[in-house]
Parts: structure tokens; sequence; C-alpha cells
């Protein structure tokens, strides 16, 4: 009997309208378009507005566009993951909302958070259950409403972060192809540096921190772009090294989307062409749990079965790592 490893058979994405341009962000703070793109690489972001619209909305709009191209009848889903930094509520689930207001009355759910690296985590948690045989059907979405937590009065985030959702089917595969291998760390030293100080248990929201906007992002960043810089592109050398892989064997790298030049230093460690590099933070900015999911959605028509691609990526708290995948469908 050949192993089963889990593949991602499926891709669904959400975007909200508004989009926010780096034109209009002139006239909000101090800033301007060269000097945002320069930096980041980001020419504009998506906002989602509206009464009553949290992250789950994005997760839902997600799943919902991966279920009506799949043909997929949400009662056969039996795992629902949302990978988020910004759930809808505290001790309230975002994955079981989700799961019941798309049909999946079979499944059983749960949040994952672990910053912008979320969704790269979850692929190892979705594909755990795949492995073990227990679960034929997981469904992982990374979504996040990065605007719920921004002060769109300090330059150093509101240029960065935007909205959106991603979602990826994962199923059983006896071909040898998805998840290959995984690198996956985290350095708990590094918190200080990129969090919502704000709103958890070690530092309760009050009226003088709202007052003091504790409760918005905050990052420094100089020693997030060095240590993401060294820990992606360390993480992806090692995932190569260990399977023998060579430049010419990627096919692509899906890489979060958090800066333009932190995504180029980790393509040009592993002597990667731009070509065979995802992008789309000039689009979206970084979206967190949902950039990876999103980059696979952009490129579906142009992967193949048989792809060799590595994900790679770095977020709070510190967490980090890369995962090589074999794309299952053309």
């Amino acid at each position: 009997m050949s192993k089963i490893s889990a593949a991602i058979t499926a891709v669904g994405a959400y975007v909200p309208d508004y989009v926010l341009t780096n034109q209009i962000l002139e006239t909000m703070v101090d800033t301007n378009d060269e000097w945002i793109t320069t930096r980041t690489g980001i020419k504009e972001r998506r906002i989602l507005k509206g009464e009553g619209k949290g992250t789950s909305y994005l997760a839902i709009k997600a799943a919902q566009d991966l279920i009506n191209k799949k043909g997929l009848d949400p009662k056969d889903i039996e795992l629902v993951i949302v990978a988020t930094a910004t759930p809808d509520m505290k001790a309230a689930s975002t994955a079981a909302f989700t799961a019941s207001e798309i049909g999946a009355v079979n499944a059983f759910s749960f949040d994952m958070d672990a910053a912008c690296s979320s969704f790269l985590y979850g692929m190892s948690v979705a594909a755990g259950f795949i492995e073990s045989g227990k679960y034929k059907k997981v469904l992982l979405i990374g979504a996040d409403k990065m605007s719920s937590l921004i002060n769109y009065k300090d330059r150093a985030t509101c240029i960065i972060f935007g909205d959106g959702g991603g979602a990826v089917l994962f199923e059983p595969n006896n071909e040898g192809l998805g998840l290959q291998d995984e690198y996956l760390r985290s350095d708990g030293t590094g918190r200080e540096f990129l969090q919502a100080t704000y709103g958890g248990s070690l530092h309760p929201i009050t009226h003088e921190a709202i007052d003091e906007g504790g409760q918005y992002a905050y990052q420094e960043g100089r020693s997030v772009f060095k240590n993401a810089v060294f820990n992606m592109a360390d993480a992806t050398m090692k995932v190569m090294e260990r399977n023998g892989l060579t430049k010419e064997d990627i096919a692509w790298l899906t890489a979060h989307q958090a800066n333009k030049r932190i995504i180029d230093a980790t393509a040009e460690r592993m002597g990667l062409e731009p070509e065979k590099v995802m992008m789309n933070i000039q689009k979206y900015g970084n979206t967190t749990s949902a950039t990876l999911p999103l980059l696979l959605h952009d490129y579906e028509s142009q992967l193949k079965k048989g792809d060799n691609i590595i994900f790679a990526a770095f977020g709070g708290g510190f967490n980090w790592g890369a995962i090589y995948l074999k794309w299952a469908y053309n």
C-alpha cells in the first residue's frame, strides 16, 4: 500500500472591494507613493468596510469561492481550520462560525494563530490530519482583517497591511504529490518587536490603554526586517538541502508577502530567477495569514501537476519556516 500524502486539490480567495492606494495614504499620514513603493513594493491594499464584518466574513467568502469552483458538498468537509491573527472574538471560535455559515455541518473546527506564519503552520497541521488516514477533506483558510488592528496615523504600520482571505482543500494523494517536507521554527524572545500589546491576558484593555492606542499593532521595523530576511532564507535553504533540491528543481517560491525586499532576498539566496517568484504584494500589501493562499489563487492557472513549490513565511512571535510541496493538479 502506497504512503498517503496530503495534497492541495482546490483553491479559493476573497479580497474586499475597497482599494486603499498609496495616493490615498498620502492624504492621511506623512508619506508618499515613492517612499512606500521603494521600501515595501506595495502600491495598494484592500480594506474590509461595513458594519458587522470581521475576519469570518473574509474566511466565509474565500471558502465559498473554493466550494463553488470545486463543486464540493460542504457536508463532506471533515475539518475546518482558520489561520488568523485577528479572530472575530476572544474565546468564540472564528473557525466554528465559518464552518456553520458555509454548511460544513459535519466538520469540527479550530483557529490557529502564529501571526504571519499561521497559514504555513496550518499547512503542516492539515497535512498531518490527512496523513493519519483519519480524515479525507480538510479545509484550511487563511484570513485576516488587519485594518481592525491598524492605527491609520502610524505610517510605520498603516502602509503595510491589508485585509483578505484565501482557502485550500487538502485531500489524500497516492501518487507522491502534496506536502513533502517542512522546517518550522519559533523564537519567543522576539515577541516584543511585533505585536498588539493590549487585549490579551497580560495587558487587558483599559480606558487608559485605548487612550494611548495600545490596542493597535506595533512593530520595530529594523529588527523584524533583519530577522525575517535571515530566517526565511535560512529555512528555504534547509528544506532544499535536506531534499537534494537545486534551483533548477524549483518551479515556484511562494513566500509571505510582507516586504518585497525580504522576498527578493530569499529568492536570491535560493538562486531563483524573478519569474519563479510569486508576487502580489503590490496589489494587496501584507494580508498576514491570507498571503500564501492568495498567491496560490492568483497563480493557480500557471501551476502544473508535479511542480515543486517552496512555501516560506515569517511572523511575529517570532514564528517562521518553509514547506516543500508538489502540486497535485493542472
